[in-house]
């Protein structure tokens, strides 16, 4: 597997709470927070924009209810 390139969210400011992306060759995204580092979730660009536009919205179901 090839190494990813990680980089810092531009949202994410300063200090320990960062949230950091990265891309494989495969186009998928994988995301992981600074406190975890070892817990990646990995998803395509079209799911991350779902996601992201249900939490804007506030349609995310939360997944404990359901």
């Amino acid at each position: 597997m090839t190494a990813l390139n990680w980089q810092k969210s531009s949202f994410s400011g300063e200090g320990d709470a960062c949230l950091y992306l990265a891309a494989d060759p495969e186009k998928n995204l994988h995301l992981r927070e600074s406190d975890t580092p070892q817990v990646v979730i990995r998803t395509d660009s079209a799911r991350l924009c779902r996601l992201i536009s249900r939490i804007k919205s506030g349609t995310l179901t939360n997944p404990s209810s359901c």
